[in-house]
């Protein structure tokens, strides 16, 4: 969306920039005053992990170029928050690539983990408990005092339980397992024939160089083929209910540290089946409130920033 009166004028006008960057995607819309979104778009997913690395580096470059050229067209923010999968709190590189590339003080680029920004955009601090899966997975609550506190959400290495890439690798060994005791077992499964097409084909090598030489974003597409066929293949079923499982034992781990409340189930995971949510809210107690909601993190971001627009901005 967009709108022409605003082109080349944002700084004047305080426009907020809110970024949701996640392994598979990233979003972002400009907010004007009063917290109306004015323009948005989505470009490719990154990771503030990828910072370790000079490749990592160079991508996170070009998807925060890409961001802003889609930024600039509409006006120059005042103010920038942003919430990155993967960040831990030494934000400083990424705030000053961000900020040149936006033309602003670094100062005006506020960075936290995107699920923070999530969160906010579904409770008040202290209201609920947020529990994310996408790429991967975690439960979050921010307290009264905002502090913030997680259950999972620690990486695809040791967990992330009920997220994208935990459905893509649960697939991936259900099918190679299979095919160690009976070779050729693949071509009767409908799931191990999506799953094939979507990595190029049935040889080992495939899914070799698709689990271990693709960004971890890009493994989590896979659970899109693994849903599909979840109606034709018990095997896919029995996996989306264990994702429900999972995500369910996040919203418990919250419950018994902090007591009950609403909990609220966000991400593009959590959305590929109905089969997931069901399993989840059965594994929860009677009593418990859960809703599904999706939560435009990005959107929420932009107008946190609109309400930071006095802080400073464009290099003169």
């Amino acid at each position: 969306m967009h709108n022409p009166e605003l082109q080349h004028e944002g700084a004047s006008l305080g426009l907020g920039l809110g970024i949701d960057a996640g392994g598979t995607q990233t979003r972002w819309a400009l907010a004007g005053p009063g917290g109306r979104i004015v323009a948005e778009g989505t470009v490719g997913g990154l990771s503030a992990l990828q910072m370790g690395s000079a490749d990592g580096r160079e991508a996170v470059q070009a998807t925060f170029g890409d961001i802003a050229s889609g930024v600039l067209a509409h006006g120059r923010p005042s103010a920038v928050r942003a919430g990155i999968t993967g960040f831990g709190g030494d934000g400083g590189p990424l705030q000053r690539v961000l900020a040149e590339l936006l033309g602003l003080e670094p100062a005006a680029v506020v960075l936290s983990n995107d699920i923070e920004i999530a969160y906010l955009a579904s409770f008040r601090p202290g209201e609920g408990y947020l529990v994310y899966s996408g790429t991967g997975s975690i439960g979050a609550f921010i307290d009264e005092h905002h502090g913030f506190h997680r259950a999972g959400g620690r990486g695809v290495v040791l967990d992330d339980g009920g997220g994208g890439f935990w459905i893509a690798r649960e697939a991936l060994r259900h099918i190679w397992r299979l095919e160690d005791e009976r070779p050729g077992a693949w071509e009767s499964s409908p799931m191990a024939h999506a799953v094939f097409q979507h990595v190029g084909g049935s040889d080992w090598s495939f899914s070799r160089q698709f689990i271990y030489g693709r960004e971890r974003g890009e493994v989590g597409k896979l659970a899109i083929a693994v849903a599909a066929t979840a109606e034709r293949d018990p095997a896919a079923a029995a996996i989306l209910r264990e994702a429900g499982q999972e995500l369910a034992r996040l919203a418990l781990a919250l419950v018994k540290r902090f007591g009950p409340r609403p909990v609220a189930l966000a991400g593009r995971a959590a959305e590929l089946h109905p089969v997931i949510v069901e399993t989840m809210r059965a594994a929860l107690p009677l009593d418990a409130t859960l809703s599904q909601t999706g939560v435009r993190a990005h959107y929420a971001a932009a107008r946190l920033a609109v309400n930071a627009c006095s802080a400073p901005t464009a290099i003169k």
